[in-house]
């Protein structure tokens, strides 16, 4: 019993030391988690210390910091990253230039306020931040990581901050991050490249303000200047034109008493974007892409040879077009003939006549042009151009000035007193330069371009007449042996059709150029009887769809071949003049983007237009469903836009009968195996005279919701009508809604009211179809919006021409604000006598069959 009981004792014991183990165990754990939790959170407190493998994270985990140590590198440094974007992509680096090669190192804010590295091996600080501009004392620091990645201390106790990491920039560019100087304390924000991709030490190349002179911007190799960006022109850079307005951010370019500097911050917060200046020097604009889960090149400088500084020496300039690049500018001679015929442009150039401040001496006027080296310029910032001009003139030693400001009606006098050095000319976008000239000069300068002007002009007119007088000979002589042959088949066929319908000529609309065309149809002739077998007896299984015109079956020809059959209803009227005017038109168009009519078939009362065949159906089969919308991802949308405008931009300026189709819309847009669209049914389209601006119509033909404001009010219609209806397609394709039938529920706007509000709110993403969420590019999708709203401007002359729209959606340059758009809220047509007629996919379309 004694030794029962004892064991029992012992057994207790053990017991309680168990629970006691256990107890420790669990605080010990619970303590850990706390004090991870404080290196989990944005700030750092005095004397708290940050360990390897230890961070801090922003409050929305947009950036963290901590240690890392670069791919293919020993060495560790304290950073900043994104947290969520690509493989830690750094945007600042402390110890850049005294790395840490191991993990025994310790980042700590000291209660004076400053941020420490310590080597724990050796107890050297590696890095710290003492060189903070604020001599005030300080009670009480606070670090904090901020959602725009600068890391700032703090002093509770004052509002401003003691220091930050975005004064001291490294090779990235962040939105609300500033480069230029401090004119009160010397103190410049300058970015600084990598020494290498693996290296964070400060590289070869910088880029920052030079604030001698006009401010302007330069990236440098050592000491020497690399390139010019110039100074800032309202707009932007003049080195770099097409760094302008653009939809995703706004540029900031300060000058006043105590600093110049520029800055960018974003109009769409969800946007990611930095800028890089890599260890090779260039310079890259990237945008991050969520579909992608990587970095996007969205803007870079376009550099050539004619970038180098100073290339061609003073008063001399570049361009990329000539050859050689260098060229003396007017008024102006090679200093050194003999090196500038060995392409060594480096002397530049002097003065035919030297100026001698005499009377009559005045300015050239230069266009397109990468304004001089503002180093030892003038500027004023209120005064006008007419005030610069006479400045500059009553002073002999200037020579030359321009607007320093063009944003706007322009402002603002920048004065040259030295060479004009580093210019360069561009094909569009330059700024405009007046450069003094002696009175005789002036002279010699305006003879020539009158002379050569008159040159041009004989040179021009005395060949192109020529030309002109032998073509009317020929098409007259062409014309008379024609018109005494018979064509066969097809002319036979056409004269048929119109005797047919017994409709007048000024009907149809068809300009003489079409209707004179009638003897030159190449299009063959297919048998009723081949088109019974191909479609099977014209079998309802056959069918494709219905519309004003007839019904449209499917056919297979004995070699294998699917096409498809528009037969003309014998009810119809409106199909013989769209019959009419396809068998005539569409026959001379071939472009790969339009439906190619392969035939046509008349015999007895029957009339059919063969086609080549769409096994993708249209387009609206997969925008307009909510469960095929899914097939068409954000690229192949993309891919479908850029194709209808080539196909748009081929038939209205560059075909030989520039055809306006008059019933653009999603229903009309075919696609083929691979999803290319191809646009069909021309039988309402109208031929456009090479000389006519618009055209009043008896007939207002197309469909409502599609058709523009001044050709479904008035009947005037020209190429801008069919661009109006091209931008209502490109907004149903990103938001998958008809315009027609959309109406939102608090503003009762259609589709393109509700885009313009949700344009002018910054919210243009909320428009994207939710089945697009995870293909869309971010950047293409803000673009085609705003290239959308810009085709569907009230005003005709507003809108872009598809030449335009094609270069907006490929280019990377800045868009025009678009004006008000041309859609209507609770209006209707005006009260016309009308007939309606429904189409094959049950949207309204609209005949108006007497006009105003």
């Amino acid at each position: 019993t004694v030794i029962i009981d004892t064991l029992m004792a012992k057994r207790r014991v053990a017991n309680k030391l168990y629970l006691c183990c256990r107890l420790i165990f669990v605080f010990l754990v619970v303590l850990y988690a706390s004090i991870s939790c404080t290196y989990a959170a944005d700030n750092v407190s005095p004397n708290q210390t940050i360990r390897y493998n230890e961070t801090i994270i922003s409050p929305q985990e947009t950036f963290e910091l901590g240690f890392f140590s670069p791919d293919n590198s020993i060495n560790h440094y304290v950073r900043i990253w994104y947290k969520k974007r690509s493989y830690r992509t750094v945007v600042w680096a402390a110890n850049r230039n005294t790395p840490l090669n191991h993990t025994s190192g310790e980042l700590t804010l000291t209660l004076q306020g400053i941020l420490s590295l310590r080597d724990t091996t050796t107890g050297n600080v590696l890095w710290s931040s003492t060189n903070a501009s604020s001599t005030t004392s300080v009670t009480n620091p606070v670090g904090r990581l901020l959602d725009t990645g600068n890391f700032i201390i703090y002093d509770s106790n004052q509002e401003n901050p003691i220091w930050q990491s975005f004064d001291f920039m490294t090779d990235t560019l962040l939105p609300r991050m500033k480069y230029g100087k401090n004119l009160v304390t010397g103190f410049e924000w300058r970015l600084a490249s990598w020494k290498s991709d693996d290296d964070p030490s400060i590289g070869n190349f910088s880029y920052g303000i030079d604030t001698r002179g006009y401010p302007q911007a330069i990236l440098k190799e050592g000491q020497k200047i690399k390139l010019r960006g110039g100074p800032w022109t309202g707009l932007g850079y003049t080195g770099y034109p097409n760094f302008g307005p653009n939809p995703l951010y706004n540029f900031t370019f300060v000058i006043n008493e105590r600093e110049i500097y520029y800055e960018y911050d974003l109009i769409n917060p969800l946007v990611l974007t930095r800028v890089v200046l890599h260890p090779n020097g260039h310079m890259e604009r990237l945008l991050w892409s969520d579909d992608k889960q990587e970095w996007n090149l969205y803007l870079a400088p376009t550099n050539d040879q004619c970038d180098r500084y100073a290339l061609c020496g003073p008063f001399g300039r570049g361009n990329i077009n000539n050859s050689p690049v260098c060229e003396c500018l007017k008024g102006f001679e090679p200093k050194s003939p003999d090196q500038w015929r060995d392409a060594d442009s480096s002397q530049g150039c002097r003065r035919t006549i030297p100026l001698d401040c005499g009377p009559g001496e005045g300015f050239n006027k230069y266009y397109n042009l990468k304004l001089p080296n503002t180093k030892r310029s003038w500027y004023n910032q209120i005064m006008t151009l007419v005030e610069c001009e006479k400045m500059c003139k009553d002073n002999c030693s200037c020579i030359a000035y321009a607007n320093s400001n063009i944003s706007g009606a322009g402002s603002g006098c920048l004065l040259w007193f030295d060479d004009l050095i580093d210019i360069r000319t561009f094909a569009e976008k330059g700024e405009t330069l007046y450069i003094r000239m002696p009175a005789s000069e002036l002279d010699l300068i305006e003879n020539k371009e009158s002379s050569g002007a008159w040159t041009r002009v004989l040179f021009i007119v005395l060949p192109a007449t020529f030309v002109v007088l032998i073509i009317l000979v020929s098409i007259c002589l062409w014309y008379r042996f024609n018109r005494k042959k018979q064509h066969q088949q097809g002319t036979n066929s056409v004269k048929r059709i119109i005797h047919f319908t017994g409709t007048p000529e000024n009907e149809f609309e068809l300009d003489p150029e079409i209707r004179n065309g009638d003897n030159d149809l190449e299009l063959p002739l297919f048998g009723l009887s081949t088109l019974i077998r191909a479609t099977d007896d014209f079998s309802v299984n056959n069918k494709l769809g219905e519309g004003g015109f007839g019904p449209v079956y499917k056919g297979v020809l004995k070699d294998g071949k699917e096409i498809a059959v528009k037969r003309l209803a014998k009810t119809s009227t409106q199909g013989l003049h769209e019959f009419k005017n396809e068998v005539i038109s569409v026959s001379k168009l071939q472009h790969r983007n339009l439906v190619k009519l392969l035939g046509y078939c008349i015999e007895g009362a029957e009339m059919m237009l063969i086609y080549e065949y769409m096994p993708n159906k249209g387009l609206d089969y997969f925008i307009f469903d909510k469960t095929q919308c899914e097939l068409l991802d954000w690229s192949t949308r993309y891919s479908i836009i850029n194709g209808i405008a080539r196909g748009l931009l081929y038939i209205l300026h560059d075909s030989r009968l520039r055809i306006i189709h008059r019933d653009l819309k999603v229903s009309n847009i075919l696609l083929d195996t691979d999803l290319n669209p191809k646009i069909p049914d021309f039988g309402t389209a109208r031929s456009f005279g090479g000389n006519q601006i618009e055209v009043n119509t008896n007939r207002v033909v197309g469909t409502h919701g599609y058709m523009a404001p001044e050709y479904a009010r008035d009947g005037v219609f020209s190429i801008k009508s069919d661009v109006y209806s091209f931008g209502v397609m490109m907004l149903e394709i990103i938001c998958g809604e008809k315009n027609r039938d959309f109406i939102h529920k608090e503003h009762s706007n259609n589709l393109i009211g509700h885009t313009w509000v949700l344009h002018n709110e910054g919210k243009s993403l909320q428009l994207v179809a939710k089945c697009l969420d995870e293909s869309i590019n971010v950047y293409q999708v803000l673009r085609s919006i705003h290239v959308g709203l810009l085709c569907v401007q009230h005003h005709p002359e507003d809108r872009p021409t598809m030449s335009s729209v094609l270069h907006m959606l490929v280019s990377e340059g800045p868009l025009p604000s678009p004006k008000e758009s041309g859609f209507y809220i609770g209006e209707c047509l005006p009260d016309t006598p009308h007939s309606y007629e429904i189409s094959s996919n049950n949207e309204l379309s609209v005949t108006m069959l007497n006009g105003r």
